[in-house]
This record gives structure tokens, C-alpha cells and sequence, in this order.
């Protein structure tokens, strides 16, 4: 593996870390939002993520030589879903415009709780990838130091 691959798998985890982040903010920001373009109340977004590169378990990537199936090539962001497995807040709050006839209000299904733990792991993955990048750099730095002497 060269220095350039392991700059490319550290960049390629802060980027996708970044989307995470971006989508976290989005759900938060989002939280009290009971009515979309569509009239629907905000359903909270997750981001999933896969390794760049050949897909797993496909027969291309079988034929690949030995040392081909061992070199990481990094993540990427394989698809960004709507949470549909949790449950949708309910509020009894009949003078709201989006109640129902009952006087419910349909919430989003954002806890701000989960959302800034999920915050503070994708902050903590981006912190872990920039030091790996850091330490690449400084290898590479001194590779370079060591050559001119």
C-alpha cells in the first residue's frame, strides 16, 4: 500500500463522516417539523455507509489477485434512508393547524438524544481519520527528510 492510499482511505472516511454530520444537523434542525412539501410531518434521515471500491461478494471482485483483496480502498456513503422502524411522536395539542381530528399532532421521530450521541461518534470517526492522515503526512514528511540527507 502506498502513502497516497492510505491518504485516500483517511480522506475518503472524513468525507463520508462530514455527510454523517451533515445529515445528524439536518435531522435536528428538523425535529418540530410536522409538515413537509408533501403535507407529511419529517420522517429522520440515516446514512449508511460501504466500501469504495468493488462491490463485496461479487464475482469480479473474486477474481481479483491475492494481494488486490487485501488493500483497503477507503468508504463512501452507500445510501441515505428515512427511518421508518421508529415510531412517530403523537402530541395532544388540538390548537395546532396539523392536528387531527382527535387533537394529535404528529411529530417527527427525532430524539435529540440519539441524534447528539450520533453526533458526537461521527465527530469523534472525523477526529480518528484527520489524526491518521496527520500521522500519514508527517511518515511521509520524514521519508522525504530522510532522502535528502
Amino acid at each position: 500500500m502506498s502513502i497516497f492510499n492510505a491518504f485516500n482511505i483517511n480522506a475518503s472516511g472524513m468525507t463520508a463522516q462530514r455527510y454523517r454530520m451533515d445529515t445528524i444537523s439536518e435531522n435536528v434542525a428538523n425535529a418540530n417539523t410536522t409538515r413537509t412539501e408533501d403535507g407529511t410531518p419529517y420522517r429522520r434521515k440515516v446514512v449508511t455507509f460501504e466500501e469504495r471500491g468493488a462491490k463485496a461478494g461479487t464475482f469480479s471482485s473474486f477474481l481479483g489477485s491475492a494481494s488486490d483483496r487485501f488493500k483497503g480502498q477507503g468508504v463512501r456513503v452507500g445510501k441515505v434512508t428515512e427511518d421508518n422502524w421508529t415510531q412517530m411522536n403523537l402530541v395532544y395539542d388540538p390548537s395546532h393547524p396539523d392536528a387531527d381530528e382527535n387533537g394529535y399532532v404528529t411529530y417527527p421521530n427525532v430524539n435529540i438524544i440519539t441524534e447528539m450521541t450520533n453526533l458526537i461518534d461521527a465527530s469523534r470517526a472525523y477526529e480518528a481519520n484527520a489524526t491518521a492522515f496527520s500521522a500519514s503526512k508527517s511518515i511521509a514528511l520524514k521519508g522525504l527528510e530522510m532522502g535528502q540527507s
